[in-house]
C-alpha cells in the first residue's frame, strides 16, 4: 500500500472542501458525498478468497459487499470495515488487505449510492446502512462472533461510532478502532470553511447548514464498554489537529488514541509498519489468539 501523492492530496482536499461549502450553503446533505460506481479492485485480491455479499437495509435497499479471507486456513477473526468518503469499496480495499495478510478476514460493504449497492447517498440512510451490516455480519457463517473487531476510517468513522454506540449488538463487537474521523459534522465544515479565505468569511452559516443529528461526539461516550481506538495522522491535511483528541475526551474506557507523526496524509497510518504491528498486537489482546488450527498456528 502507498500513500496519496501531494497532486491526489490536493485533489481530495478541494474536493472535500467544495462538497461543504456547497452542502453549507445549500443545505442539500447529498452534496456532501462523493461516491463512485467504478469498479476498480486491486490486481492483488485474487491472491485471497473473495466472495461477494448483499446486504439489506432497514428501509429495503441492497447493499453490495465483499468477504476477503486468507486461503487454506481459518482466520484468526474478522474486520467489518467501514470506508471512507469517495470512491467505492473496491478503491478502499487497499487500505485493508494488509490484514487480511496477517490472519484475519475482511467484510467490506458500500454505503447507498456507492459502488453497485442501490439507492442514493443520504446521512440518515448511510447510518441504517452500517447498523444492517453488522446486524446481518454476525449471521454469516464464516464470522466468528466472539472474534468481530469494526475498523473504520473518515467518514466511516462517523458511521461506525453511531453503528457500534447504539446497535443492540454492541456486546459482539470486541473492538472499534477509527482512523482519521472528524469529531462532529457543523465542527469539520467550519473548520474547513476557516481554511480558506473565500469561505472564511461564510463559516458561521456554512456550519449551521450541516445536521449533527449523527455527529460522533454525541455518541462516542455510548460506544463503552467496547475498546475503543482513535488514530490520528498529525499531518492530515483533510481532518485538522485536535478532532480525535475531542472525542477521546468525550469516550470513556477502555479507550486509547494513537496520533501518527510521520508525514502521513489523511487515512496514512497504517502506511507505517509499526502503526501495523501494534494494531496487530492490539487485536489479538481484544479478538484473542488464533483459534486452533487457524492462521498463525503451527
Amino acid at each position: 500500500m502507498t500513500g496519496w501523492t501531494n497532486q491526489s492530496g490536493r485533489w481530495k482536499r478541494r474536493l472535500f472542501l467544495g462538497g461543504l461549502l456547497l452542502l453549507g450553503l445549500s443545505g442539500c446533505a447529498s452534496m456532501l458525498f462523493h461516491p463512485s460506481h467504478d469498479w476498480h479492485p486491486p490486481s492483488v485480491l485474487d491472491r485471497f478468497d473473495h466472495q461477494p455479499l448483499s446486504f439489506t437495509s432497514a428501509d429495503g435497499v441492497i447493499l453490495d459487499g465483499l468477504r476477503v479471507a486468507p486461503k487454506g486456513c481459518t482466520p484468526k477473526g474478522t474486520l467489518l470495515f467501514f470506508h471512507g468518503n469517495a470512491d467505492n469499496l473496491s478503491g478502499h480495499l487497499g487500505q485493508v488487505l494488509w490484514l487480511v495478510q496477517a490472519g484475519y478476514q475482511v467484510i467490506a460493504f458500500d454505503y447507498r449510492g456507492y459502488g453497485r449497492s442501490g439507492g442514493e447517498p443520504d446521512l440518515a440512510g448511510m447510518h441504517r446502512d452500517g447498523e444492517a451490516v453488522l446486524e446481518q455480519s454476525l449471521k454469516l457463517p464464516s464470522v466468528d462472533p466472539e472474534r468481530l473487531a469494526v475498523l473504520a476510517q473518515s467518514l466511516g468513522g462517523a458511521v461506525a461510532i453511531h453503528t457500534v454506540a447504539t446497535s443492540p449488538l454492541k456486546g459482539s463487537v470486541r473492538f472499534l478502532a477509527v482512523e482519521g474521523v472528524f469529531s462532529g459534522y457543523r465542527r469539520i465544515a467550519q473548520d474547513k470553511a476557516a481554511s480558506f479565505f473565500l469561505t472564511w468569511p461564510f463559516q458561521i452559516p456554512i456550519r449551521w447548514g450541516f445536521d449533527d443529528t449523527y455527529s460522533p461526539d454525541r455518541f462516542i461516550a455510548q460506544v463503552a464498554p467496547v475498546p475503543l481506538l482513535l488514530i490520528e495522522s498529525g499531518e492530515d491535511p483533510v481532518i485538522p489537529e485536535g478532532h480525535a483528541k475531542r472525542l477521546y475526551d468525550l469516550a470513556k474506557d477502555p479507550k486509547g488514541l494513537w496520533t501518527v507523526n510521520d508525514g502521513a496524509g489523511h487515512i496514512e497510518a497504517f502506511a507505517n509498519p509499526e502503526v501495523r504491528g501494534r494494531f496487530l498486537e492490539a487485536l489479538e489482546q481484544y479478538l484473542g489468539p488464533p483459534p486452533e488450527g487457524g492462521c498463525g498456528q503451527r
